[in-house]
């Protein structure tokens, strides 16, 4: 007699699975995974190893969080192709879950930058750095869009992104580096949303990979031109070309109380 067709009692086939006899007990009761046959000595349930990939598609599937009524529909009607049509239907929402999470992942990375930044910064320095290529999401403003228009903008462009909470993204304002040259400095034109993961579609603002000039101003707007004209000056004591916008984004705001301690951390890009 084979090995394998020998049976197994309760306790020895719930530990061949690594499960709590209990959990077999009950998908018996509930009629979900019935036992090989039972001990007409002692009542007891016995199973077949030949059971084994039966009750491991069941595991996997109640570790995919498919309900049990949904298992006991599919082991109906089981079949390969009513298991493909599961198995890819939770594959789509695993991936979802995955992309989910690498974002959330890469957010919690960029707040953990900003405070490593905090704790180590120094506030009058203005460095060059490298940056990758980003998409960005962006509203058109200007001098004459109020601070509560400025809420509907964003609000209504995350909710078109399914953005859901607005952690799960980081915010900011550009102003074209043309105005700055022209010594206009609160001539923002835009605000952007910047979205981890976000692929890339037409409409969607692309910053440019490459050396970017980086300074940082803290408390009142109403002196970041001081901060601007400092920037410049460094710009053209290095002969340094700076293009596009400058992306203006607070860093601390999660861990201040008063507006005069706010960080904004800004970033020009450097042609060549």
């Amino acid at each position: 007699m084979d090995k394998k067709d020998k049976l197994l009692t309760i306790g020895q086939f719930a530990a061949m699975h690594g499960i709590n006899k209990k959990t077999l007990m009950w998908y018996d009761e509930i009629g979900l995974f019935k036992p090989a046959a039972i001990n007409p000595e002692n009542g007891y349930r016995c199973y077949s190893y030949h059971q084994s990939p039966v009750l491991e598609t069941i595991l996997l599937l109640r570790e995919l969080d498919v309900s049990i009524k949904e298992i006991q529909h599919f082991m109906g009607k089981r079949s390969a192709g009513s298991l493909k049509a599961l198995l890819e239907e939770k594959m789509a929402g695993l991936d979802m879950q995955i992309t989910h999470l690498q974002a959330i992942r890469t957010l919690l990375c960029t707040h953990h930058q900003n405070m490593a930044t905090l704790l180590a910064m120094d506030l009058s320095e203005i460095c060059i750095i490298e940056k990758e290529e980003r998409c960005l999401i962006t509203v058109d403003i200007d001098e004459n869009t109020s601070f509560e228009q400025e809420v509907e903008l964003i609000t209504t462009e995350a909710e078109k992104y399914h953005l859901g909470r607005l952690h799960k993204a980081s915010y900011g304002s550009m102003i074209p580096v043309a105005s700055l040259l022209n010594n206009s400095f609160d001539t923002y034109s835009n605000l952007f949303i910047e979205i981890p993961f976000l692929p890339y579609q037409d409409g969607l603002h692309i910053t440019p990979g490459g050396k970017y000039l980086r300074a940082f101003h803290k408390g009142d707007w109403d002196r970041i031109s001081e901060r601007y004209e400092e920037i410049l000056a460094y710009a053209k004591e290095h002969n340094l070309t700076l293009h596009g916008f400058s992306y203006e984004a607070g860093i601390n705001e999660n861990v201040i109380d008063r507006i005069e301690d706010y960080i904004i951390q800004i970033e020009i890009p450097i042609l060549g």
